[in-house]
């Protein structure tokens, strides 16, 4: 598919996703997180790290009956983060008040990291006058994970589909979205390493881009600093 699309009206505003556009999941931190548990509960760190990976990949369908898509709030997910710990004690065969210390140490955002040029492109569209959002698919707290990641100052709107409602690529996460950015949707570039999230900005009337920062997708932009070009 082609990267971008090229409707004529100008761009005032740059919508990103989070993951794998802005930021990545930094797998190393499972390892420093198993090493941790092993020193603080005993625990052979080998087990620690399958445990983390299986707790992790249980998640994987959102959707499913007490999956995180459905949550609304922070408090929501407050009580979300409670259920995944006690799974995770179980797991680990510890009681799950002992697990607490262990997300109070390694909360979520811990495990993301900033892609090296994302601060400088959010910069270089705000100094151009661009207002710069951000929707991911994710849990309410996005505004916690930008900050944790050194981009919460030059976000200018933080959407996390969660508290939306509606996840992309469902067509009102960008009619919303665009909303909230106080834009017209054609005004907007959306950025995003997922087909199907792109072609459905498209269809809700954005310019929209693919990214893809592992440099596997043929078309698609490879350099985040390339989107300036777009603007």
């Amino acid at each position: 598919m082609q990267a971008v699309s090229r409707p004529a009206t100008r761009v005032r505003g740059v919508l990103f996703d989070r993951d794998e556009t802005i930021a990545y999941t930094d797998t190393g931190v499972y390892r420093e997180v198993a090493v941790w548990a092993a020193r603080e509960y005993g625990l052979d760190p080998r087990v620690v790290g399958q445990a983390l990976q299986a707790q992790w990949a249980a998640q994987e369908d959102p959707a499913q009956v007490g999956g995180w898509w459905g949550l609304r709030s922070e408090a929501d997910e407050a009580a979300y983060w409670e259920r995944y710990a006690q799974e995770l004690a179980a797991r680990l065969d510890l009681p799950a008040e002992r697990l607490g210390l262990l997300l109070q140490e390694w909360p979520y955002e811990r495990y993301m990291k900033a892609y090296p040029a994302a601060r400088g492109v959010l910069e270089a569209l705000r100094a151009r006058g661009v207002k710069v959002g951000v929707l991911s698919n994710t849990l309410p707290s996005i505004g916690v994970t930008l900050d944790a990641i050194g981009l919460g100052d030059v976000v200018d709107v933080a959407i996390a589909s969660c508290s939306l409602g509606v996840h992309k690529p469902e067509r009102d996460a960008y009619l919303r979205s665009a909303d909230l950015m106080e834009l017209p949707v054609q005004e907007i570039l959306f950025v995003d390493d997922k087909p199907e999230n792109v072609t459905a900005a498209r269809e809700a009337g954005m310019r929209a881009a693919l990214i893809d920062l592992r440099h596997g997708t043929p078309g698609a932009l490879h350099d985040l600093r390339d989107v300036l070009e777009l603007v």
